[in-house]
């Protein structure tokens, strides 16, 4: 199988590229909980297709609210999709920033989309607007970015994982005062120790204002008795377990970070007017015409002056294996970003590609995509085997999610209104279904229903492009509780009895890896493994098994 496009072939660095400045290495952390195996380990080592009878899916759809399955009421099921957390922009050095950072923010807009905020700087304060909603929505009038003033700027797309879903507190970039002045803070990730590390700072007498994990970085920072604030940032830091990508922003300084496993994205960019640009993913690069510089690499601080445009890399920790979210790939990042050195379409197609070889549907007339996120994998497992890709399903993309309340009848009725079956091309086929994932199964049984029913297919054959998600995620991830998760509780022919396919066959983690190359170790997979390397604190995870 060809692994993915080479990042040189997919970008061309700068012509002066800033330089890396951290060794290698650091002692693994310490496992704080006693240590049990994950309960469906075995579910990676087979995957087998599994078929049976039109008559006995159906059978078998139609009893799914009857298996033991937990309550989705605080969820929007219909959405039935792990959720990124955020997305980080930063620019310095460019006098249109905070109109640069809102359509960076927009380019990221699929990253969150519960809350936005930016903070400018014009040399001498921080100036910040956030709001609840879409970026466009937050920042339509130029009413809202006139007060944005300055060269360089901060932003932040939320969803959330510590801190409440929808309080206006918790949207970010947040903005502290302090004995030294002021700092700007946003982050892309989950601190597996925040609750650990806020109640030892309330109890030295810090006091919050929000439940997110970010603030407790602002107090770590401002408590620290180290100097310069490179100084404090790093000290604060080596406190920190977990998953974050940082861009902190002072009167005349910018900050990027990156944790020393390298969990979530952030790249660094160079605009034609020498601005420079750090972003989750180079999507947003693309819309303000910035050049692809590099990564922020795992374990690095980039400090760039505004008064001189210099630019110095520090080390934070030792780097440690490097572990990005193979989930980027799979179904998060846009498929027109390069993520952890990887054009995101290649990987996806080459996964679909694999599923193809892995697991074929003999006597299956056509393949189509569950839109947007299986579309690349959908087109790599219909050349692999042959068959003609067809557009089955058309997804529309103005469903609000406030629009479906959560409850029963109404997320019947979501998939109907997010997903519409072409008659014409699925009546009387048998259909290959290409998705990314299934986390719950609610949505891919009505998925399958829906092609049955309303498009009038005679068989469905569904094929995802990853391995069972079998565990939660706890470097931020919206991902639900395991005992949720409809393959830590089934096997793969009771999730096929479950959602009412014809067959069903998922992707091997050894496929996954492969399509990496040589560097498919260098992934984080422990939503397939329950293998996790920062193991989650004792309340936060029970199964948790240490990498």
């Amino acid at each position: 199988m060809a692994a993915a496009t080479s990042p040189a072939a997919a970008r061309r660095p700068s012509s002066s590229p800033v330089p890396s400045l951290c060794p290698s290495k650091a002692s693994p952390s310490s496992l704080p909980f006693p240590l049990r195996p994950c309960p469906n380990q075995l579910l990676l080592r087979s995957h087998r297709l599994h078929r049976v009878s039109s008559s006995a899916s159906f059978a078998a759809a139609s009893s799914f609210a009857d298996l033991p399955y937990p309550s989705s009421e605080d969820v929007f099921a219909f959405d039935d999709k792990p959720r990124e957390e955020c997305g980080v922009f930063a620019i310095v050095g460019d006098p249109e920033a905070a109109q640069m950072c809102y359509l960076g923010l927009h380019a990221l807009q699929h990253r969150g989309q519960e809350g936005a905020g930016i903070v400018s700087s014009d040399g001498a304060s921080l100036h910040s607007c956030t709001g609840l909603g879409l970026v466009s929505e937050l920042f339509s009038q130029a009413s809202k970015l006139e007060p944005l003033v300055g060269s360089a700027a901060i932003g932040h797309n939320r969803y959330s994982t510590a801190g409440a879903a929808s309080a206006l507190a918790n949207v970010q970039p947040f903005v502290a005062s302090y004995r030294f002045g002021q700092l700007a803070v946003a982050h892309n990730g989950n601190l597996v120790n925040y609750h650990s590390l806020r109640y030892e700072l309330e109890s030295r007498g810090s006091i919050f204002s929000t439940t997110s994990d970010t603030e407790v970085i602002l107090h770590l920072i401002a408590t620290s008795t180290t100097r310069p604030l490179l100084a404090r940032i790093i000290e604060a830091c080596e406190s920190l377990e977990g998953a974050y990508s940082l861009v902190l922003l002072t009167a005349d300084k910018l900050f990027a970070v990156r944790d020393p496993h390298g969990f979530r994205p952030l790249v660094m960019g160079r605009r034609p007017n020498g601005a420079i640009v750090f972003a989750s993913e180079t999507c947003a690069l693309d819309l303000i015409s910035a050049e692809y510089v590099r990564e922020v690499n795992p374990g690095e601080v980039v400090v760039v002056d505004s008064h001189d445009m210099s630019i110095n890399t520090s080390c934070l920790l030792p780097k440690k294996p490097r572990k990005g979210c193979v989930f980027e790939h799979v179904y998060f990042a846009l498929p027109n970003s390069v993520v952890f050195g990887h054009p995101v379409h290649a990987s996806r197609y080459n996964f679909g590609a694999a599923l193809a070889r892995e697991s074929p549907a003999p006597g299956a007339d056509i393949v189509i995509p569950v839109p947007d996120s299986g579309f690349f994998a959908a087109l790599g497992f219909a050349e692999a085997s042959g068959l003609p890709f067809r557009q089955g399903l058309i997804r529309s993309h103005y469903v609000g999610r406030s629009f479906i309340e959560p409850n029963q009848e109404e997320r019947n009725l979501a998939v109907k209104l997010k997903l519409a079956p072409i008659y014409g091309i699925l009546e009387g086929k048998s259909v290959v279904v290409i998705d990314d994932s299934i986390v719950r199964g609610t949505t891919s049984s009505k998925i399958v229903q829906l092609i049955k029913n309303t498009g009038k297919a005679r068989e469905v054959h569904m094929r995802i492009a990853s391995p069972p998600i079998i565990s939660s995620c706890y470097y931020g991830v919206d991902t639900p509780r395991a005992e949720e998760l409809i393959s830590n509780r089934l096997d793969v022919e009771g999730v096929r009895r479950a959602i009412g396919s014809d067959s069903l066959a998922f992707l091997s983690l050894e496929s996954l890896r492969a399509a990496f190359g040589k560097e498919g170790h260098m992934f984080c997979d422990a939503c397939f493994t329950c293998r996790y390397p920062v193991p989650p604190r004792k309340h936060d995870a029970v199964n948790a098994v240490e990498e």
